[in-house]
């Protein structure tokens, strides 16, 4: 029995050592994942709240949640091109012309508002679609398909517009109740439970899977301390946020789509197919992976989620009109996507590179609004970010063809 338990300590130690030593390989190739983006949000938090204690209040921060679903929710589906090692530059249009097409079926039409949703997805679906056969079957490069979209589309938004330029939505129900919805406190802290006891859940079947595979696993209380913060995190929110008006619904739909978006893409064949195109789309072919498919795919998701961004932001706005999904909202959905640590070359990326991205954007802008700081340098400090994340995956690219 003692032989027994000292083989069996003496094998997870070795597990132990082989997920360390991963570990600082991943390090030695440049592959920081999410660390930099982290800190950099401590030091933005750290830096404003110094400037203007304001910005770490319960008020301002239920606002950055208000304003980070929407850009947030096309970042998502930018994350999806990107992965393949594509872009989408019509997602912002896309985004505008859906979020219209909703608004004149429900209020001129009298369609069902969840009619009148799914109707508008559909239509995102569909201009994704066409995206996409563009992409595959006449081989043209998707800058230009989609560039074309950006302009085509917008031009469609603002003749279903007309002469007025602006649809308003009811104020009372409907779409715009989304944006003035906020949970109770009771189910603030249910949310946290129920999210931090299903991470750990997962983390543990999946761990005694591998040990039946005899690949390298954590030991159980890295699991456990790992779900542990992940539990302090959402509970600190949580906490937070009810101190003001409470969760916002906005918040909880954002974080719904990333969560379905990062299980579609870690435990599907779907998405382990999308990231095997993106790394090598030659060596997927040859595997036996339909790469028109996947491709054609990805662009449907991101209209599709471009579709739900501008839903989200005519809630809080409350109408549509000729600027709906124009400004910087196609620049900052791009933006997020690769601040938060997808890749530009395709292969590498995670759905939360899309709530990390956006929380660095917004949580610039919130605090220069808050200052008072032109927007001026607002933009350079953006396009400062950016250039720094492109600079670190770059790095990391080339750390990792040079590792091969």
């Amino acid at each position: 029995m003692s032989d027994i338990v000292v083989k069996k300590t003496v094998w997870q130690g070795n597990q132990g050592r082989g997920l360390a030593d991963a570990a600082l390989d991943r390090l030695r190739r440049g592959e920081v994942g999410s660390v930099p983006v982290a800190i950099g949000l401590v030091i933005i938090a750290a830096v404003f709240y110094r400037l203007n204690a304001h910005f770490l209040s319960a008020e301002n921060l239920t606002n950055l949640a208000l304003q980070m679903a929407a850009t947030g929710t096309i970042a998502l589906g930018i994350v999806l091109v990107l992965l393949l090692g594509e872009i989408d530059l019509s997602a912002g249009s896309v985004s505008g012309l859906t979020a219209v097409v909703m608004t004149l079926l429900y209020v001129r039409h009298g369609w069902n508002v969840v009619v009148a949703v799914i109707a508008a997805v559909a239509v995102g679906a569909a201009i994704g679609l066409l995206h996409g056969l563009m992409r595959t079957m006449l081989s043209m490069p998707s800058f230009v398909v989609t560039l074309a979209g950006l302009i085509g589309w917008q031009g469609l938004m603002l003749y279903l517009l007309g002469k007025e330029g602006t649809v308003n939505l009811p104020f009372d129900r409907g779409i715009a109740t989304i944006s003035d919805t906020w949970l109770a406190p009771a189910l603030g802290w249910l949310l946290v439970a129920l999210l931090a006891g299903g991470h750990l859940a997962a983390s543990l079947v999946t761990r005694q899977q591998r040990v039946h595979a005899k690949l390298d696993v954590a030991a159980p209380i890295w699991i456990v301390l790992r779900s542990g913060g992940l539990a302090v995190l959402l509970g600190a929110t949580v906490a937070v946020l009810n101190t003001d008006r409470g969760v916002p619904l906005t918040l909880v739909i954002f974080g719904g789509l990333v969560l379905a978006l990062d299980l579609i893409l870690r435990r599907t064949v779907f998405g382990r197919r999308m990231y095997a195109v993106g790394g090598n789309a030659e060596a997927a072919r040859r595997a036996g992976i339909n790469v028109t498919g996947i491709r054609i795919a990805a662009f449907v998701g991101c209209s599709a989620l471009a579709t739900l961004g501008g839903i989200l932001a005519a809630s809080r706005l409350v109408a549509v009109n000729q600027s709906s999904g124009g400004s910087d909202i196609l620049l900052n959905a791009i933006a997020a996507a690769v601040i938060g640590g997808t890749s530009l070359f395709g292969g590498r990326g995670r759905a939360y590179a899309a709530l990390l991205g956006i929380l660095v954007i917004q949580s610039i802008t919130n605090g220069m609004l808050l200052l008072n700081v032109d927007s001026s340098v607002r933009f350079m400090v953006t396009g400062a970010v950016l250039a720094i994340s492109v600079a670190i995956d770059s790095v990391a690219r080339r750390g990792a063809e040079g590792a091969r």
